[in-house]
């Protein structure tokens, strides 16, 4: 018995992938060994509703296989529509759906209703993210740690709460540092003027993005315990200080954007002033406060919903329509007057835990502002069908989202170059969101593979033993080097010549281009060590490659809006074309221990002469268009279509 469909192949399901509402979808099923089937039905339903069964009509033999087709309209409304295969035969009801790891492209055959239905993506035809951000290169940045802009290193506000350290030191980590309690309130002074200061550093990196972690003021180094939306917090600076910030970069084609933790504030905030610090009547001091309805309490004041049981962060109440106005709605909301004092775009911290009519109210909100500003949300798993608290979420639909931080991708990228998966597995995996996410979505993924949240790269690519299983002393002491060092490099650049060159827009944490260890948080938030870049990055090998693979993303569209094809999927070895208009692109991966001679087919895109533009000039050349490639181990070779 031999059944076949493979949502990714056009001879089976066409078109590919996330289709416009109202699209006509044509649904092939190959059949073998079965006899003749009384019945062959496509299953299909909406997220949520019925199934509906489909005949599929005998189209034509191939080989010894029967081919049966169907069409079937899409919805005229956005959402995921879902579907399997059933046929009726001799032996029984059969079926075919998605494999078991959920991923699309080839399924499996099963004897009950599968357990896993293949996805289409159904969204609004008028879905449409920014262009600029497609082509951008983003670089985040931590402010606290970046760089103090103060000559004298003085820190700036006047805070006697706080605990001052040393530039070169490293974060606290441990309760007893802070004096008994975790407070998360030791400084090292970096501040908008450092990321100022700096701007002609990340121009000659080739960033044409910034995000910054929070910058509004809060009690904490990490800012995501909010204490007024509307003030940048006086460590960093203030209004002027960021409007001259974002009036600065955009001379030198650099965008901001902002982190918006709107899911809950701190408690010591102006909103709910349980310290009573500010100057106002907060909602854990009375239920006539302005702000009361802006939380939710059990038991007033002392009992109150939170963010993962953290008191100090009250969780929002996004059903009030004083905090939505105040926030996303009003004339002067925080959403807009952000947008108008130089932001290009918010990135929106924990987005699953914010109901879909807030997240749609905002985007409405934002873009009648700007309408090319972009929207970014911390997702940490396929972002086209994820659920949370009982709500299937529609970040991509086309009311919502422009953007996830794409964590499946850095999750692939990694398991590859650590050898843990083959070339096959991961281009599964890169193919599985190329088919889940509308082509806008698609190419404005924020493609990372360190944030403030993860170990960095460096580390991980140096076989540290998983945070998981060591003590954060270990942690805090942990460094690489000498051959584990070396070994982190060399897949360190795999992984770098990925991200630049697989679809999305790549983001850059600071540090990673001189090669910055350190497990997660707040290890991975050390400060920039501007003095000591030549200690951590000796021979600049590190701050090359990056830069070299930055100059190549931002030579060619190619790289960020033009097509990806997989040519090559062999052991661990990996290779995808990109090409725009007349411009082509094969990039060859080597993820594996030893040295590989491949031969790639690009005939079909009349590549007959290609130059490697990365690393030495190798020029290829094929009448037939079938070339032979040495490729080193852990290494990456970029070729440039010459073809006359």
């Amino acid at each position: 018995m031999d059944i076949e469909h493979n949502s990714r192949e056009d001879f089976y399901r066409r078109p590919f992938g996330a289709v416009t509402c109202g699209t006509e979808v044509r649904f092939r099923l190959s059949v073998s060994g079965v006899g003749i089937p009384s019945a062959v039905r496509l299953v299909i339903k909406r997220d949520g509703g019925e199934e509906v069964r489909k005949d599929m009509s005998y189209m034509f033999d191939l080989s010894d296989h029967c081919v049966y087709a169907v069409t079937a309209k899409m919805p005229d409304d956005a959402g995921l529509v879902w579907y399997y295969f059933e046929l009726q035969t001799n032996s029984g009801m059969v079926y075919y759906g998605n494999n078991s790891r959920n991923l699309g492209g080839l399924g499996e055959l099963s004897f009950n209703p599968p357990a896993n239905s293949y996805q289409i993506t159904v969204y609004a035809k008028d879905y449409k993210t920014p262009e600029w951000f497609k082509t951008g290169i983003v670089y985040q940045i931590f402010v606290d740690r970046f760089c103090n802009g103060n000559e004298d290193g003085s820190f700036l506000g006047d805070r006697t709460d706080i605990i001052k350290r040393g530039w070169d030191e490293q974060p606290y980590y441990k309760a007893e540092q802070f004096g008994g309690e975790y407070l998360a309130n030791d400084f090292f002074g970096g501040n908008l003027k450092g990321v100022i200061k700096k701007l002609p550093y990340l121009k000659d990196l080739g960033i044409s993005v910034i995000y910054l972690n929070p910058i509004f003021k809060a009690y904490s180094n990490h800012k995501y315990d909010t204490g007024s939306y509307e003030e940048i917090d006086p460590m960093f600076g203030d209004e002027e200080t960021f409007k001259k910030l974002c009036a600065e970069a955009k001379k030198l084609g650099i965008r901001v954007i902002l982190d918006g933790v709107f899911n809950h504030t701190g408690s010591n905030s102006q909103y709910f002033n349980k310290n009573g610090e500010y100057d106002s009547v907060g909602a854990y001091q009375s239920k006539d406060s302005p702000y009361y309805s802006w939380y939710r309490f059990m038991d007033w004041p002392n009992v109150y919903e939170s963010w993962w049981g953290m008191t100090t962060l009250p969780q929002v109440e996004e059903n009030s329509e004083e905090y939505r106005k105040y926030l996303l709605s009003g004339k002067d909301a925080i959403v807009k007057k952000w947008i108008r004092n130089g932001a290009s775009g918010w990135r929106l911290d924990v987005v699953d835990e914010l109901p879909g009519f807030f997240v749609k109210e905002l985007r409405e909100n934002v873009k009648s502002v700007d309408e090319d500003a972009v929207i970014i949300g911390e997702v940490w798993e396929d972002a086209s069908n994820k659920s949370a608290y009982d709500e299937r979420r529609e970040y991509f639909l086309g009311r919502e989202l422009d953007s996830v931080m794409n964590y499946p991708m850095r999750n692939a990228i990694i398991d590859a170059a650590l050898g843990k998966t083959d070339a096959a597995g991961l281009d599964e995996r890169l193919m599985s969101l190329k088919e889940n996410y509308p082509a806008p979505a698609y190419y404005s993924l924020l493609n990372m593979v360190t944030s403030h949240d993860v170990e960095r790269i460096m580390t991980i690519m140096g076989d540290a033993p998983s945070r998981h299983d060591v003590s954060k002393d270990y942690q805090s002491q942990f460094k690489l080097d000498g051959y584990a060092l070396e070994l982190a490099k060399e897949r360190a650049t795999l992984a770098l010549g990925l991200q630049m060159t697989l679809p999305g827009v790549p983001c850059i944490f600071y540090g990673d281009e001189i090669g910055m260890q350190g497990y997660g948080d707040p290890f991975c938030r050390t400060p920039f060590p501007w003095d000591r870049i030549d200690e951590i990055d000796p021979d600049g090998l590190v701050r090359t490659r990056y830069k070299n693979m930055i100059t190549l993303r931002n030579m060619s569209k190619a790289f960020s809006i033009g097509e990806f094809e997989c040519v090559y999927k062999i052991g661990y070895v990996y290779g995808f074309v990109r090409s725009y208009e007349n411009e082509r692109y094969l990039v060859m991966a080597n993820m594996g221990k030893s040295e590989e001679h491949v031969r790639v087919d690009v005939a079909r895109f009349g590549i007959k002469k290609m130059t490697c533009v990365t690393h030495d000039i190798e020029t290829k050349e094929s009448g037939d268009g079938i070339h032979y490639i040495d490729m080193p181990r852990l290494w990456i070779k970029v070729y440039k279509d010459e073809t006359k």
